[in-house]
């Protein structure tokens, strides 16, 4: 399974970058608000630093417009993958983009059938949202289960990308169900290293430990 960071903080991508963590980034327009930072700049500078896929979102809603931000996004670097919203407009925008050899991430899915139109309209990823339809008492996992079997089915190539990762459970059963990709803040990525026995068994071993009286250095 690939890990792409969703963030758009530098800083956070680099420590992660460093222990062979990200296989990509994953920006939006909420996250590049939260970094203060210029959109072009930043992202410019996240697909420098990773070598991985870096989706860069549009922000506009009618088709051509899309079109136009996606192939100005696109040109800042040859790893950036255009983000687009799961409506009408976005697949044409994805059709077209994607038409031109251009990596393509279809976001805020919600259904498997989305993920079906998105996929003939040849997304290279498609991005449903786990944690959002948890928040409306439906099964996140369910849709990724979902869209696994109808790509299987048919051989659709897009990559299925779980989004909306909260928990490191979420990161768990998407591994378990098959995605290609999660992407995830940095703080969940850091908490699926952590157990409390590791934690338990870490202190009975340094107890130990320091009984003997020895060092290693």
């Amino acid at each position: 399974m690939k890990f792409f960071v969703d963030t758009a903080d530098t800083a956070q991508i680099a420590e992660l970058n460093d222990l062979g963590m990200v296989d990509g980034v994953t920006t939006n327009p909420s996250l590049i608000l939260k970094s203060g930072r210029d959109i072009l700049e930043v992202t410019q500078e996240i697909a420098a630093m990773v070598e991985g896929p870096v989706s860069a979102e549009v922000v506009a809603l009618e088709a051509d417009a899309m079109i136009a931000e996606g192939r100005k996004l696109a040109a800042i670097a040859p790893n950036i993958a255009v983000k687009v919203p799961l409506t009408w407009d976005g697949l044409r925008a994805c059709k077209v983009l994607s038409g031109e050899g251009n990596m393509v991430n279809v976001t805020l899915c919600f259904s498997a059938n989305q993920a079906l139109l998105a996929a003939k309209a040849g997304a290279t990823f498609i991005s449903p949202f786990i944690g959002r339809l948890d928040d409306i008492n439906l099964d996140g996992m369910q849709i990724i289960s979902d869209i696994r079997q109808i790509y299987d089915n048919y051989g659709y190539e897009t990559q299925i990308l779980a989004a909306s990762i909260r928990t490191v459970n979420h990161a768990h059963q998407s591994a378990m169900i098959g995605a290609d990709v999660m992407t995830a803040p940095p703080a969940v990525i850091k908490a699926m290293a952590s157990h409390p026995l590791t934690d338990k068994g870490l202190a009975a071993f340094m107890a130990d430990w320091e009984k003997t009286g020895q060092k290693i250095l």
